[in-house]
């Protein structure tokens, strides 16, 4: 049996091969394909059609080692505005851990469960002590999931931009 086999199976490997050679440019007799001329080359390598267009340049934030300075779009006085002191007190909400959201959405905000409408509110990096005033959106999940904050945001309240960070919300009073 395994005389038979064994053929078959050395038969059937090979069997491809002289499509093979053929293809590229060898014939039986040779270990290495012949040349090819330039013509030939020139023809497989150009494009039929309009040139592709040039790609579109880069964003900021699309740009590799971005400083987080460079991806925040907030003007001085919005950032002088938002750690200025409430003028009363507002309902606590009560405290989050906190990562870095999109640094494409711009202003200051705080995406989290802990409210079910957009409000004014307040964050507060407890390790810090520093507070914004940040636009409160809502998130899915429980209350007791975590929240995404704005890169400007977190840069007002000292909070990392790498890992995570516990803060205490509330209402703008």
């Amino acid at each position: 049996m395994t005389r038979i086999i064994l053929p078959l199976f050395i038969a059937a490997a090979t069997a491809g091969c002289s499509n093979l050679t053929e293809r590229l440019g060898m014939d039986a007799s040779q270990s290495e394909p012949a040349p090819v001329s330039v013509e030939a080359t020139a023809e497989v390598a150009t494009p039929s059609g309009p040139a592709p267009a040039a790609p579109p340049a880069a964003s900021p934030i699309a740009t590799a080692g971005s400083s987080a300075e460079a991806l925040d779009t907030t003007t001085a006085a919005e950032r002088e505005a938002a750690t200025r002191a409430p003028a009363s007190a507002g309902a606590a909400l009560g405290s989050t851990v906190v990562s870095l959201g999109s640094a494409t959405e711009p202003g200051l905000w705080l995406k989290t469960p802990l409210v079910d409408a957009e409000q004014p509110g307040r964050v507060t990096n407890p390790a810090t002590g520093k507070s914004a005033a940040v636009t409160l959106i809502p998130l899915e999940g429980p209350a007791t999931a975590g929240s995404r904050m704005s890169l400007p945001a977190s840069r007002l309240i000292g909070a990392s931009l790498a890992d995570l960070t516990t803060v205490e919300v509330s209402t703008e009073g």
